[in-house]
């Protein structure tokens, strides 16, 4: 089995989407327990943050179901990434899980889990001036899939966007109008 040592020598190699594949192929067959990719979106050295939260990622949505004993760890570890590249790597595994196309097991996994972190997490994210632009549309995605669950985030999203679209990026431009108009036709 792979070890944490290990990864972070293969971590801190040259790396690419050829690279991940290979990893997670690794890691699948090798069953490296998720929480120690987890913890290395921590690593003082951040390329090695960075990859672990690219590999997670691609590990994640490859087959989230497979990856459900970690959730929970995933879900507590959520709000302390302070990485820009690795909050980038986290909301969008949070977008796809509690996304309306995730498996039903999923959904009914996530909806026994308090996310009011996450979202709080989110909005803070939203409203950080120096947060990337990747992590603000990944989290209003995210947002945007947990409005039926607390309700009240349909309001304060749409105050979000619009804030955020006045002088926003192409890309909050174009995702913000998508939700608004989305968030529009649930009234």
């Amino acid at each position: 089995m792979i070890t944490q040592t290990e990864l972070i020598k293969h971590l801190a190699t040259t790396f690419g989407k050829a690279k991940i594949n290979k990893l997670k192929a690794i890691l699948i067959e090798q069953e490296l327990p998720l929480h120690d990719l987890i913890d290395l979106a921590f690593y003082p050295d951040r390329t090695i943050a960075f990859r672990s939260a690219w590999l997670l990622e691609n590990l994640i949505l490859s087959n989230p179901l497979a990856c459900l004993p970690e959730i929970d760890y995933l879900l507590t570890q959520f709000t302390k990434v302070n990485y820009p590249s690795c909050q980038r790597h986290y909301a969008k595994i949070i977008m796809h899980l509690t996304s309306p196309k995730i498996h039903p097991l999923m959904k009914e996994y996530l909806q026994n889990r308090n996310l009011e972190p996450i979202v709080e997490q989110y909005f803070d994210w939203m409203i950080a001036p120096k947060v990337l632009i990747a992590v603000k549309v990944f989290a209003a995605e995210a947002l945007f899939n947990l409005r039926y669950r607390y309700p009240w985030i349909a309001e304060e999203l749409t105050y979000q966007l619009q804030f955020l679209m006045i002088n926003g990026s192409p890309a909050i431009q174009s995702r913000g109008k998508k939700i608004l108009n989305a968030l529009k036709a649930d009234d």
